[in-house]
């Protein structure tokens, strides 16, 4: 494992969530060959934007695995809603690894899991070992994972994001990363269709987290919950309330192929980055490319 003198984290990419976002954020671009390129300069960008700010000692990716999840057979409604990937969106989601490739980051996957999953396992491994991860990603759900050394790159519109540790993410929920999986399952959430309780909206979950400790403490002291409607509401949700945590709950010790690990970005991996630019049309980033301090 190669290291540049660097002291910046180590980037976990979440590539799927990342190459989505950046799809419907920018308006539609092709090469001269009318090939659909948009979400891969849009990704392309981010990254580089990454390598420049974050100086990090190198990177690792988590996809999703082409099967069903653990959660798709607890429960028939999670995500069941969720469109299709338009077709110029998976044109280049096909041509994503040959990106990654190129950047040199190894990709983990794991059948039955999400990428967050996958993303939450590398987190702990490297953080572990002392290697401080940083997880890229435009899902939410990774901010459970914002303890201790590794940090959580919520990316908004565009390239732009926010940065959250422990304490960004109290300031924003009022309970804890470890606690948001009861938050969710209390609060609902409409992206991954986990239905929550009726009437116990974002700031009453909190106060109810924060009071009870989570969902396994509600249940046990229900008759403590205030005022009686609310109480009526969880006794009536009570079966439910843990498979919808279960549902929100990051795995952190997933099974995966190959043990984890990280590579650098290297003077390598920049001239394969810019021979694919370079066939993609995406002048105005190999400046950007060949600037970046290695």
């Amino acid at each position: 494992m190669s290291e540049p003198d660097r002291t910046g984290p180590i980037l976990l990419i979440d590539a799927f969530s990342l190459l989505y976002r950046a799809f419907f954020a920018l308006p539609p671009m092709s090469t001269s060959a009318g090939v659909p390129t948009s979400a891969l300069y849009g990704f392309s960008t981010l990254m580089l934007k990454l390598l420049r700010e974050q100086s990090p000692r190198g990177g690792a990716v988590g996809m999703d695995a082409p099967r069903a999840t653990f959660r798709h057979d607890l429960y028939a409604g999670y995500k069941a809603s969720r469109p299709a990937a338009p077709t110029p969106l998976t044109d280049q989601i096909r041509r994503l690894s040959d990106l990654l490739d190129a950047f040199g980051f190894p990709v983990f996957k794991a059948p039955g899991f999400e990428a967050d999953d996958v993303l939450a396992t590398l987190a702990r491994v490297f953080a572990e070992r002392g290697d401080a991860p940083l997880i890229v990603t435009g899902d939410l759900d990774a901010l459970q994972c914002a303890v201790g050394i590794t940090r959580i790159h919520a990316v908004g519109r565009g390239v732009e994001g926010r940065t959250y540790d422990t304490a960004a993410v109290v300031a924003r929920f009022s309970v804890t990363p470890e606690q948001l999986p009861d938050w969710k399952a209390l609060a609902g959430d409409p992206t991954d269709e986990i239905p929550g309780v009726p009437g116990i909206g974002a700031k009453r979950a909190s106060g109810l987290v924060r009071q009870f400790g989570g969902v396994l403490g509600i249940l046990a002291r229900l008759d403590e919950v205030k005022p009686p409607s609310v109480r009526a509401a969880l006794t009536a949700h009570a079966a439910k309330l843990l498979l919808w945590r279960d549902l929100a709950l990051l795995r952190g010790d997933v099974t995966l192929a190959e043990p984890p690990r990280w590579s650098a970005f290297d003077a390598a991996a920049r001239v394969r980055v810019r021979a694919l630019f370079e066939a993609w049309e995406f002048r105005s980033l190999i400046a950007r490319l060949d600037a970046l301090v290695l």
